[in-house]
């Protein structure tokens, strides 16, 4: 099978010597070397997101975590904020768990306003609410600077957030946000195959999740950090070592790059395909909510988006089509991970070539 440089919203392109890493032969889950292992993790992770909170890790997609969040959080009422896809998908998550919950959908493309925010929290209904950070079926990358305002203004109320799709490539001061809980996913910015989910877990979201009697049980918030505890940085099942073992690499990997410097790259590969996708197409997102790791296209041109990937694929080049509803009327292309300016020039090059857009 010929490989195609991947620039669709994950999985991401993963680093050989990562890939590497998962090649390592196993290690029990019981013993000292995988507490170790799990502990350097959560040291890691701690410095990336700023935190001091614990790292929760579970052997599932961000979706888990996500669902494992609005379920143990939940005492009285969610409200989910939704801009797009997986927003509606943290609703459904609410409703599939009977977690009473409203949601709040803003029209695609558009960002959540703290007004808007604001308002809905100050009705005093709910003591959970959760937002996507960047929305990676609409490219919209919500302000979470502006956010964390309004939710100091609500210290009951527990903050979760998905970041799947931007933690590690951008910047997220979780203490200083205040968010309680905040999801990602190993297959996007932090650079891993799919199939493990991190969360920090606050004090505050941990003592609302000893106030809900129904939390489920693999997902349940609490039995992973009892396990932190009580059976020095181990999970309850069994771990997907490998992804550990390239977990630990790949945190090397991002500190050696330096923090800044990895965010810096992102916001110039965002800023390099959003002006070129003004010059010859249109963003989705309203202007100051495009995303920093995922860029959503208007297709304004009427191209194939499903040709354009077939030409591309002849180059060994893959970008992602519109997301659900939003199929063929745009495009995305992903600017996260380890992908390089050089790859950036590279993609846009060969869809220019394609459409003969010189």
């Amino acid at each position: 099978m010929s490989h195609k440089k991947l620039f669709i919203p994950g999985p991401i392109e993963v680093h050989p010597d990562v890939l590497q890493a998962m090649a390592r032969p196993m290690i029990g889950h019981r013993g000292s070397e995988y507490s170790e292992l799990q502990k350097r993790i959560t040291e890691k992770l701690q410095k990336l997101a700023a935190t001091q909170s614990p790292i929760l890790i579970s052997a599932s997609s961000g979706s888990g975590l996500m669902e494992g969040a609005i379920r143990c959080c939940t005492a009285r009422r969610a409200i989910v904020f939704s801009v797009g896809n997986f927003g509606n998908r943290w609703y459904d998550m609410a409703v599939g768990n009977a977690v009473p919950a409203d949601k709040q959908e803003v029209e695609w493309g558009n960002g959540l306003t703290p007004e808007m925010v604001d308002k809905t929290l100050a009705t005093g209904k709910y003591d959970c609410a959760t937002l996507t950070h960047s929305e990676t079926s609409t490219g919209v990358m919500n302000h979470l600077d502006e956010m964390a305002e309004v939710f100091r203004k609500y210290p009951d109320i527990v903050w979760c957030i998905d970041a799947v799709s931007s933690f590690g490539g951008v910047k997220i001061d979780v203490d200083r946000l205040g968010i309680d809980v905040m999801v990602t996913s190993s297959q996007k910015c932090l650079g891993l195959p799919p199939g493990i989910s991190l969360a920090t877990f606050s004090p505050k979201a941990e003592k609302r999740a000893q106030t809900v009697k129904n939390r489920g049980y693999y997902l349940d918030l609490l039995q992973l950090l009892q396990f932190i505890r009580e059976k020095n940085y181990q999970y309850p099942s069994t771990m997907s070592v490998s992804h550990l073992f390239a977990l630990d690499l790949q945190l090397d990997r991002i500190a050696a790059e330096g923090y800044e410097n990895r965010f810096a790259r992102h916001r110039a590969m965002a800023k390099t395909v959003q002006d070129w996708a003004r010059k010859h197409f249109a963003l989705y997102p309203e202007e100051g909510y495009a995303s920093t790791t995922v860029t959503c296209i208007k297709n304004t041109r009427g191209i194939s988006v499903s040709d354009l990937n077939k030409e591309l694929g002849k180059r060994n080049l893959s970008l992602s089509n519109g997301y659900g509803k939003l199929k063929e009327q745009t495009f995305r292309i992903a600017h996260m991970g380890d992908l390089q300016p050089s790859d950036i020039a590279e993609i846009l090059t060969a869809i220019e070539e394609v459409l003969k857009l010189r």
